[in-house]
């Protein structure tokens, strides 16, 4: 009988693992956010760090040219702020997602508001993202 009660409690454990796993959308959802924090805190390295070792633009550059490009924007624009929107995030597979965005780049004062009518500049972008081992990572981006 001990063993039956063990083995239901080691089912029930392991159900409720499972549900407090996070789904592939809300795993996409946080890497985007801290895309996004990196971003704001200036950080090449954690915001590079989303990329996939396989990453090309639409203008054909690699993780390691993008980061020169973000580091080159970060010296001309000494105060980021963002505001993302996902429009829809698409599963063509399990492991991989498609996902349509708009980003605004705002200036200190829209910080505290977070208004979209304070944008300095507004784009929108399609990005890949690949499942590599436990994380998501950005395969591919393109402005449209």
């Amino acid at each position: 009988m001990q063993l039956r009660t063990f083995s239901v409690a080691l089912t029930a454990a392991g159900i409720f693992a499972c549900s407090n796993a996070e789904d592939p959308e809300t795993q996409i959802r946080r890497t985007i956010d801290a895309m996004e924090a990196a971003a704001e805190a200036r950080n090449v390295g954690d915001l590079v760090s989303h990329l996939s070792a396989h990453f090309r633009d639409a203008q054909g550059r690699d993780a390691a040219e993008l980061a020169r490009y973000v580091r080159g924007y970060f010296i001309a624009n000494q105060s980021l702020h963002l505001l993302t929107r996902i429009h829809r995030i698409e599963f063509p597979t399990p492991d991989e997602s498609r996902v349509h965005l708009t980003v605004a780049m705002v200036g200190r004062e829209a910080e505290q508001s977070r208004a979209w009518n304070l944008a300095g500049e507004i784009r929108d972008f399609d990005a890949t993202f690949m499942r590599e081992g436990k994380d998501w990572k950005v395969t591919w981006v393109a402005v449209r």
